[in-house]
């Protein structure tokens, strides 16, 4: 950052530290034995919506890099708009706990695939799918631009209900494996966010 920088109050964006993603494999198997919750073998990426040749062509790039394993049978990636205009990115993996690895693997690819072309202060969030017996929805969001988790659990059928208990639950339970968002003010909700 420059000396005119500082004086005028500018900064540059903060670069998102993609490597805190590889925390999830270690917390998804936190969850299953504490709480009962498995991962679903979805993950999503957000990020500010963005318009034009370079972005066409690295969403082929993702399609390509997550279409070389060939052993996925059926569509690895989709993209979607919200009613926002954000852009979400979907993956797959198998639901079990090797394949939280693996999914993750992906995510972060995406990540740094979108880091690398220029969009790094786009990205805004990923999320890592669970459902425990019952059928109840978890998610463990990161955001990028604070670098922490939190977990976000829609109730199934309530609308635009959370369920603050098992939210915090998981936040007791995650405690040492991620770098948990201590501001619950920034837990924002992410209603009907693929990979839920």
């Amino acid at each position: 950052m420059g000396f005119l920088d500082a004086i005028l109050g500018r900064s540059k964006p903060v670069r998102p530290d993609l490597d805190q993603l590889f925390a999830l494999p270690s917390a998804a198997v936190t969850l299953e034995a504490g709480a009962g919750f498995t991962p679903t073998g979805l993950g999503s990426v957000c990020f500010a919506s963005v318009e034009g040749g370079a972005f066409t062509r690295l969403r082929q790039d993702v399609r390509d890099l997550l279409d070389a394993d060939t052993g996925r049978g059926g569509v690895p990636v989709e993209f979607s708009q919200d009613a926002y205009g954000y852009t979400w990115l979907l993956a797959r993996q198998p639901a079990e706990s090797e394949g939280a690895a693996a999914l993750v693997n992906d995510l972060h690819a995406v990540n740094t695939l979108l880091q690398d072309a220029g969009f790094g202060p786009q990205l805004l969030c990923s999320l890592l799918g669970f459902r425990d017996a019952a059928g109840r929805p978890l998610a463990l969001v990161y955001l990028y631009k604070r670098g922490t988790f939190y977990p976000f659990a829609p109730v199934p059928g309530g609308g635009d209900k959370r369920d603050n208990g098992l939210e915090l639950q998981a936040k007791a339970l995650l405690a040492d494996d991620l770098r948990i968002e201590e501001d619950l003010s920034r837990w924002f909700p992410v209603w009907g966010a693929p990979g839920l």
